[in-house]
């Protein structure tokens, strides 16, 4: 093995000094690995004696001439010209992209199927959609480290354009050098694309059809077609089903093109958690603050389920998110005040459904107003007056 390693070393540095050239582009090596048909040498790139700048690299020496001959003509290597584009090279192409698994993620709702769907390495666009808050996007990306898949998350806003998808021109040491961007790279290198909130992305999403059929694209401002290599596919989410949103909740959300939308093959829908669920989730959060307490979690999961029922019957404009329950949990690791770690977190509510929903909790949990005066009556007997000292 070390021989055949030896082997190809050799062959590539010989292809290099063929170029004719004293620096390579990371296009220059791509070429020449592809003319070799080997791996792009990570070896060679990520050897610090061979970069003279950003996404440029030393030709080395020491090659025989009769060693340059004979592979150039086997290999049929040509030498680079002006004419053709450099590549830059980023870290999102050499670094781990595989998600590491959360400890306290609790798979529910769609996950075994996301999971399927990722470890088959078929190409299987998915849309999955629901409120905010409710684990859309963490389902992906857990279900791409448990099936140990690379991961590339973009999220969409009003702004973003082909070029911040496929990739772009950018100015670089006084040179314009082409740059991939992460819908490209993730096509490139086999990952799972999640699109985050791509309902809120720019109305003309048209330059991704094509990669939702997992056909080769063209990159038209480089004139190279990309062919998506084998495991990569496509999974985005969104909080509305491509209609916009009537009620104001999901702003700037766009009706999505019909013909785009049936580029996804099917459309989960990810519902809240189950009580029991949820519960297991916010006791492994409140764990992981050093602060386990099983009653805790419990109020805070039926107080949260109330809400959204509430909401869904039409009683009330705002639900408590599972990721608000995992904030008040953190705030409350940091403060340690069950009242002040629910208050800080309904800041964000205008007044009237913060004053409803601390209310209906302070019913549901009567012992944490309880916890609040023997805070009081501590801070009274130390300092000699009806007022907390804070």
């Amino acid at each position: 093995m070390r021989k055949v390693n030896m082997e190809v070393r050799e062959k590539f540095i010989a292809a290099a000094i063929a170029t004719g050239k004293s620096v390579l582009s990371t296009q220059d090596i791509d070429d020449i690995s592809k003319n070799l048909n080997i791996k792009y040498p990570q070896w060679f790139t990520k050897d610090t004696a061979n970069r003279v700048g950003r996404g440029s690299y030393r030709v080395p020496s020491g090659v025989k001439p009769q060693q340059i001959e004979s592979v150039s003509l086997e290999a049929k290597v040509i030498p680079m010209t002006k004419k053709q584009i450099s590549n830059v090279e980023t870290d999102i192409e050499h670094t781990d992209i595989v998600p590491s698994v959360y400890q306290n993620y609790v798979p529910f709702g769609n996950f075994d199927d996301v999971f399927s769907i990722i470890q088959s390495k078929m190409f299987y666009p998915i849309l999955i959609t629901g409120h905010s808050g409710n684990g859309k996007t963490m389902s992906v990306e857990q279900a791409c480290a448990k099936a140990k898949r690379k991961f590339i998350c973009v999220s969409m806003t009003p702004e973003t354009d082909e070029g911040d998808l496929l990739g772009n021109f950018v100015l670089i040491d006084g040179e314009m050098v082409w740059r991939d961007g992460p819908v490209t790279v993730a096509a490139r290198s086999g990952a799972v694309l999640c699109i985050d909130e791509i309902d809120y992305g720019a109305q003309n999403l048209s330059t991704l059809q094509r990669v939702l059929e997992g056909k080769p694209f063209l990159l038209k401002k480089k004139n190279e077609i990309v062919v998506p290599a084998h495991g990569f596919t496509v999974v985005a989410t969104a909080n509305t089903k491509g209609k916009g949103s009537e009620d104001g909740r999901y702003m700037f959300t766009n009706i999505l093109n019909e013909a785009f939308l049936e580029r996804f093959l099917n459309t989960m829908e990810q519902e809240w958690p189950p009580v029991k669920i949820e519960k297991k989730i916010i006791n492994k959060e409140l764990q992981s603050v050093g602060k386990p307490d099983d009653e805790f979690a419990e109020k805070l999961v039926d107080w949260a389920d109330i809400i959204r029922k509430t909401f869904d019957e039409g009683g009330a404009d705002e639900v408590i998110s599972t990721r608000r329950l995992v904030h008040i949990v953190k705030t409350y690791g940091v403060f340690g005040d069950k009242l002040k770690a629910i208050n800080l977190c309904l800041n964000r509510f205008d007044a009237d459904t913060k004053t409803s929903f601390l209310d209906l909790y302070t019913k549901i949990d009567a012992g944490v107003n309880n916890t609040n005066a023997a805070v009081a009556e501590t801070a009274n007997t130390v300092t000699g007056s009806d007022e907390i000292p804070f």
